[in-house]
């Protein structure tokens, strides 16, 4: 329903009061405007009128925000910013839109990175913003426009398409695989082993599928692969790492199976997406390129 127009003042009326507001000077928010203290003044008033509500307390030459106006300024300041930041992204963009996107770090930034820039040469009209989340997350309170998640095919409220599947392989550094001299799975029990929080079970489920007993795992917990990559370099300790993100570890050396045996994921890459922004172009655009991107590996 439309609000009615006093409820809906002028931009200009809006912008001198938050800048008096926020500078607590009509002078101070004139000279930011360039206008002059009495045009300031006369906006404030008009504001003032056209609401129905006093919005300073006058004192001489000084003003002071009512209790009222105070909300009201941290609200109408808010809203300017997201006025400005709308034009802002259109005038950067004006003949596509923008897609933001929530994207796994370590995906992101070995994946999905190096191949962005041929999405966005044939389409260049899309700008796209990328915001890290390594757990489920609502999109009622997130401002993005789809996410890359990596688990089962569960999310309330969304669609989703699968991108592809993972093996993950035991690796360490090359002097902690001579140390051990891993020959069996057996063997990598006698070894620290370094967790992820986000699949606290790995461990136990590629013993378990090796014949290994799993009971009482323990281990350094690490929250990203990144991180979890990085101290087994350091020779910290073996980690179940998706083989198609260690690649160039894996090819210099630096990270080194443990012992060749690799297990699927239960879990597989989703591209997902809230129901109400399925026919929002630039979202249907990333789609369409990233399934063909990734359709060698959905088996």
């Amino acid at each position: 329903m439309q609000s009615p127009r006093r409820f809906l003042p002028s931009l200009h009326l809006l912008a001198a009061f938050e800048a008096a507001a926020r500078t607590g000077s009509v002078t101070a928010a004139a000279r930011e405007l360039s206008l002059t203290q009495s045009a300031v003044s006369r906006q404030i008033k008009a504001l003032e009128e056209q609401i129905g509500v006093e919005l300073f307390h006058r004192e001489r030459q000084t003003i002071r925000l009512t209790a009222g106006g105070n909300i009201y300024a941290r609200e109408i300041r808010d809203a300017l910013r997201i006025i400005s930041t709308a034009s802002l992204t259109l005038k950067a963009n004006p003949f596509g839109g923008t897609l933001n996107l929530a994207i796994l770090p370590t995906f992101g930034t070995r994946w999905l990175a190096p191949r962005l820039p041929a999405f966005l040469k044939a389409h260049p009209g899309i700008t796209i913003n990328l915001v890290t989340k390594i757990s489920y997350f609502d999109f009622r309170l997130e401002p993005v426009d789809a996410a890359i998640h990596f688990g089962r095919p569960e999310w309330q409220g969304a669609e989703m398409s699968l991108l592809r599947s993972e093996t993950v392989v035991p690796a360490c550094s090359p002097d902690l695989r001579e140390q051990y001299s891993f020959q069996s799975a057996h063997d990598l029990r006698q070894a620290p082993l370094l967790h992820l929080t986000t699949r606290p079970d790995a461990w136990e489920r590629w013993l378990s599928k090796n014949g290994v007993d799993a009971d009482h795992v323990r281990g350094m917990l690490f929250d990203q692969f990144a991180t979890a990559s990085q101290a087994a370099m350091a020779g910290l300790g073996v980690a179940l790492l998706p083989e198609f993100l260690i690649e160039e570890e894996l090819a210099s050396g630096r990270l080194v199976k443990a012992i060749d045996l690799p297990m699927r994921s239960a879990e597989s890459y989703f591209l997902v997406w809230p129901n109400e922004r399925a026919a929002h172009p630039p979202l249907q655009a990333f789609r369409d390129w990233i399934l063909k991107e990734t359709e060698t590996h959905r088996q």
